[in-house]
């Protein structure tokens, strides 16, 4: 999970795991839901959804695309690995391996989303989507662009899609609109103009589009929130930094005290990140990534805490 340092006052008492107020839109702000959509999207764009999600049927022929089988590398790598993590749920002999496979694979075979054609690609290319493809991470620098141009393959990209975390709803609206666009098919809901929701009231939006949340008081304590939803506090407020990665340590946020250290001189960490093939969640990678410091340097920032008396 997306984890984020606060500087917070030491009496801070906000219940942990409940989200800032601040954080959330006064309930006087929301429209009511639109009566003839759920998303925003018209019919047919909203079809397009539930293909990408396999909540209607769909055949991968339809996109030309050839259907996955037991068989199938990433089909079969992928059971392999789920049949080795729950041996007592699944069984641990070859035949379970086929089962889960096949049940895999039929999974699969009903969603657009593993089935793409060159032009899906192509859209989410021209969105700047699949940095995992044009981009590079490079530490300190972030995502950097590959040279030459990389343009992904439909094969490539299909089989991506059954590896870590795959595709996102935002991949899934790039290539619905695209979609509509070739087909020339209405996108948004002609009710609500894709807002999903209509106003309760004249000016309501407006309000709302100029709501602004509002951040917890800040102070001299230190405190590990987390960002996967608007916002709430995970462990108590401490008054150095190295009684914070200390807790970290010990309660499985962090996986040693340095690990902690260098998120909290990071300040902030992503829900996960993959460096050198292995996938680390959010806090391991920014320790992984962090830029190596010594005596001489700028470490350790300012008003950073060592249990040994180091300022």
């Amino acid at each position: 999970m997306g984890r984020v340092l606060r500087r917070v006052p030491l009496d801070f008492d906000w219940p942990l795991n409940r989200t800032w107020d601040g954080f959330i839109k006064p309930a006087e702000l929301r429209e009511r839901p639109c009566p003839d959509c759920e998303r925003g999207y018209a019919p047919d764009a909203e079809r397009l959804f539930d293909l990408w999600y396999g909540q209607v049927p769909f055949d991968p022929a339809s996109n030309g695309c050839t259907p996955l089988t037991a068989v199938t590398p990433a089909v079969r790598a992928f059971a392999e690995r789920n049949i080795a993590s729950a041996p007592d749920y699944y069984g641990d002999d070859e035949a379970a391996i086929v089962r889960e496979a096949e049940r895999l694979a039929r999974l699969w075979n009903g969603m657009w989303s593993h089935h793409l054609t060159q032009v899906d690609v192509d859209a989410l290319v021209d969105a700047g989507r699949l940095y995992d493809f044009t981009h590079t991470w490079v530490p300190e620098h972030g995502w950097q662009p590959k040279h030459p141009l990389v343009m992904p393959t439909a094969a490539a990209v299909n089989e991506w899609s059954l590896h870590g975390w795959g595709h996102d709803e935002l991949n899934a609206a790039v290539v619905v609109k695209a979609r509509c666009v070739r087909d020339d098919l209405t996108l948004l809901c002609p009710t609500c103009e894709g807002h999903g929701a209509a106003e309760r009231y004249p000016g309501q939006r407006a309000e709302s589009a100029a709501w602004e949340p509002t951040a917890p008081p800040e102070g001299d304590g230190w405190q590990l929130w987390q960002t996967i939803t608007e916002g709430s506090p995970v462990s108590p407020v401490f008054a150095a930094a190295d009684a914070l990665a200390g807790w970290m340590a010990a309660n499985d946020e962090a996986s040693s005290f340095a690990a902690a250290q260098a998120f909290i001189a990071e300040g902030w960490a992503p829900t996960a990140g993959t460096v050198g093939g292995l996938h680390l969640r959010g806090v391991e990678y920014v320790a992984a990534t962090a830029p190596k410091h010594n005596e001489e340097s700028d470490w350790p920032p300012a008003g950073l805490d060592f249990p040994d008396g180091r300022q």
